[in-house]
């Protein structure tokens, strides 16, 4: 069941279906596209930001590993966990007001982030960004589908496209920078402080420009499936993280084996949510679509990939390296670009003649990215350097830029047209949790593989080199994975063409997984 995107009377001159737009109509909803892309980039570039100054946090507030993996760890399970939600509270109360409240808390969340003086407030803080991050991100097509009429579209599109490529390049430069400069002595604390006077001026800017709409026939909330499905994941991903420091206890075990027994009694509560009111969290009915019960697994495989190659790559440049965070910043320039250029290539080009076969070529690429990788980082050593790594980064670019544009469009191909929202949103969602997951299995993968040995002999560099071959071995087989359940997806998909419309227009239709891939 999709909800049909509606607008209330917006104020005089403000209608964005008008047949001739009065010039003040025309300039309301381009700062309202303004205020709305603004967003999209802050929440970007605070993921990708963050990455690359865990080093220089682990150091300024004595964080241990695995607060390392909850300060990326708890925002993604967050927001994958509020992303659905979100975006039924939009259509339900209005788009603009809940996308106000999401950017207010985001903002407050930044300056938690940047106060922070503990390890676990600051984890807190990621957590509450995450959860606002889920209020505002799912409003922004919405309010895109409420304001501007289907042939002016693609020219939006377009533009999200150019801001999507920006954050992806300078998020990571821009969180090296800001470390790097040691602004009035606050070490990283700067990478979360921009915030306040973007957010600031998107509220009043929002509050001003942005007409609200909301869907006449939303979907009901399930807040009894949103607290089984945390709760589960919590169950899995605590002791998996934590387990390594706390000598592996028999009560992570437990814990870990009782999230299925949850998830099984979340799939019960679905159904009878599903037969209750039409208005599951999780529309079940859509797995017995095989394209798509496959094209989920894909999802969350390559968001597992990303979420333990982007930590560990990290961590290995920085404290196994000694770089300092503008030179490992700079390195994934090569990366950043690839993903832009093969992304865009993949829809306009590949994907309408070839279909699933650039995504299987992607798939295979990024291993052998990930291979060359592993050779290079044990041929070279410590001694290894940037210009050197850039090879194995463009080609893991490049296979990532040909997954991440036409995966949605993929997987939705085979779903029926009226399930395409919820279709839309649940993909969205278990990608973010395959990231979460992934950041999780960094305390196996990685942290687990470090030689305690070589750490106290002063030998870090090699440590953390073997740890990271190690951790990069187990990307390559999960991309494995991702290549097997591809031979499900559909073989032919075409692309979406220039202006048309998105899955739903409601909030079913949730965060751009293109916005998102790239974190």
């Amino acid at each position: 069941m999709t909800s049909t995107a509606t607008t209330d009377p917006p104020a005089a001159g403000a209608s964005p279906d008008a047949t001739a737009p009065d010039a003040i109509a025309d300039r309301r909803r381009w700062l309202a596209l303004a205020v709305v892309m603004t967003a999209s980039f802050m929440d970007l570039v605070d993921v990708t930001i963050v990455n690359i100054a865990m080093p220089s946090i682990q150091k300024d507030i004595g964080a241990s590993f695995s607060i390392l993996q909850w300060i990326t760890e708890g925002y993604a399970l967050a927001f994958a966990a509020g992303l659905i939600t979100g975006g039924r509270l939009g259509d339900i109360y209005g788009r603009r007001r809940v996308f106000l409240l999401g950017m207010g808390g985001f903002t407050l969340a930044s300056m938690l982030c940047g106060v922070a003086g503990d390890p676990h407030l600051l984890v807190a803080a990621r957590v509450l960004q995450g959860a606002t991050a889920a209020l505002m991100v799912p409003q922004v097509l919405a309010i895109v589908h409420a304001t501007f009429p289907a042939h002016e579209r693609g020219k939006v599109f377009g533009m999200f496209g150019a801001v999507v490529g920006l954050g992806a390049v300078s998020g990571p430069i821009l969180g090296a920078l800001l470390t790097q400069w040691n602004l009035f002595g606050l070490e990283w604390r700067p990478i979360f402080l921009v915030n306040l006077p973007v957010g600031i001026a998107g509220l009043i800017m929002g509050r001003r420009y942005i007409s609200e709409s909301r869907a006449p026939q939303a979907l009901k909330l399930d807040l009894v499936g949103v607290a089984l499905a945390t709760g589960g994941l919590l169950m899995l991903l605590y002791p998996l993280t934590q387990g390594r420091e706390l000598g592996w206890p028999l009560w992570g075990f437990l814990c870990m084996a009782g999230s299925a027994v949850v998830f099984v009694a979340f799939v019960a509560y679905e159904r009878h949510k599903s037969r209750k009111d039409g208005s599951p969290l999780v529309e079940l009915s859509l797995f017995k679509v095989k394209s798509f019960a496959a094209g989920i697994g894909v999802e969350v495989a390559f968001g597992v990939a990303c979420g333990v190659f982007f930590l560990i790559w990290t961590l290995y440049m920085q404290i196994g390296l000694g770089w300092s965070p503008l030179r490992a910043g700079l390195t994934g320039i090569p990366f950043s670009i690839a993903v832009s250029v093969a992304a865009g290539l993949s829809v306009q080009k590949l994907v309408p003649r070839f279909g699933r076969k650039v995504l299987q070529a992607g798939a295979l690429a990024m291993m052998a990215g990930v291979l060359l990788y592993i050779w290079e980082s044990e041929h070279f050593g410590t001694g290894i350097h940037p210009w050197q790594m850039a090879l194995p980064l463009t080609v893991m670019g490049l296979g990532m830029g040909l997954i991440v544009a036409p995966l949605t469009e993929t997987v939705i191909a085979g779903v029926p047209r009226e399930h395409s929202g919820s279709a839309s949103g649940l993909i969205n969602t278990t990608q973010q949790l395959g990231n979460a997951v992934g950041l999780g299995l960094v305390s196996v993968v990685f942290f687990n593989a470090l030689d305690e040995g070589e750490m106290a002999r002063g030998r870090a560099g090699e440590a953390f080199g073997a740890a990271f071959r190690h951790g990069m071995w187990w990307v390559a087989a999960v991309l494995g994975v991702v290549l097997a359940l591809m031979f499900a997806l559909p073989r032919k998909s075409v692309a979406p063409a220039a202006g048309s419309a998105l899955p739903a227009q409601g909030g079913e239709a949730v965060a751009s997984h293109k916005e998102r891939a790239a974190v």
